[in-house]
């Protein structure tokens, strides 16, 4: 396994096959997760039974109620802009902040390509922490968020389907235990403890506003046979769908838990 970082986060990894993962790949790809975030396997030009075992392979996977399943997969969904008249929506975001466990990693293969546009946008939290200025760190620091769900339909979850849940601000990596700003789109983050609603929504907008810089983003361009995986306790991300000519499908598959934990 090769890894090579990319600017200003990020790394590209070959000497993997998606198709035939080992143990010793699953290793090295959760350590290269931790580290920088984002992973970007190209020319990996797999269907979604193998997709779906490499997902597998890093422990039991999670589905966000009300997405749409790809069909005979129930694990996986559809990222599409086929047959829409406006384009998808997309803020920078943590996938399912709102439930206690956040999925540890999210994936996405990519389907079909656009002819233009749709890149996936990526910003590092460890470095959002770690330029945080001194005020705004003294302020955060010990204070959770309570995150909960947004756009999604009531009717499509169920009485046991978590709603919402408190992280803190400043959360330890599970794996390496090193601290990343952990927060969310801010109509998903809905209190801050210690603080009064109007000044808790003026702190959120002001750590999302550092916290997405894009600046420092890195924006992942999309080839045939790219698999993407990002670990969600230590960046944000959003599809940019703003010049999209043509369609941009993928499927997505998240794995719930870290694995094992400091």
């Amino acid at each position: 396994m090769q890894t090579t970082p990319l600017a200003p986060l990020g790394a590209q990894v070959t000497g993997v096959d998606v198709a035939a993962v080992t143990p010793e790949d699953v290793a090295g790809l959760r350590a290269a997760l931790a580290e920088h975030g984002v992973v970007v396997l190209p020319d990996q030009h797999v269907d979604d039974d193998a997709f779906l075992a490499f997902l597998r392979a890093f422990g039991p996977l999670t589905f966000t109620a009300g997405e749409t399943p790809v069909e005979g997969y129930s694990d996986l969904n559809v990222i599409s802009n086929v047959g829409r008249t406006e384009p998808p929506r997309s803020t920078f975001h943590v996938d399912s902040s709102y439930l206690s466990t956040p999925p540890a990693y999210t994936a996405l293969r990519a389907v079909q390509i656009p002819s233009q546009g749709g890149e996936t946008v990526f910003t590092d939290q460890y470095r959002a922490l770690e330029t945080l200025p001194a005020d705004l760190r003294e302020r955060v620091e010990g204070r959770t968020i309570r995150h909960v769900v947004t756009g999604i339909d009531p009717e499509l979850l169920g009485p046991d389907d978590e709603t919402e849940a408190e992280h803190p601000v400043v959360r330890p990596h599970p794996l390496t235990g090193r601290p990343a700003l952990f927060l969310t789109t801010p109509k998903r983050c809905a209190s801050v403890s210690g603080l009064p609603d109007d000044e808790a929504a003026g702190l959120v907008e002001e750590l999302y506003a550092h916290s997405t810089d894009e600046a420092h983003a890195f924006a992942h361009r999309w080839a045939p046979g790219d698999v993407v995986m990002w670990d969600n306790a230590c960046v944000l991300h959003r599809g940019d769908h703003s010049v999209v000519v043509g369609d941009r499908v993928m499927h997505r598959g998240m794995v719930r838990d870290h694995g094992a934990t400091r």
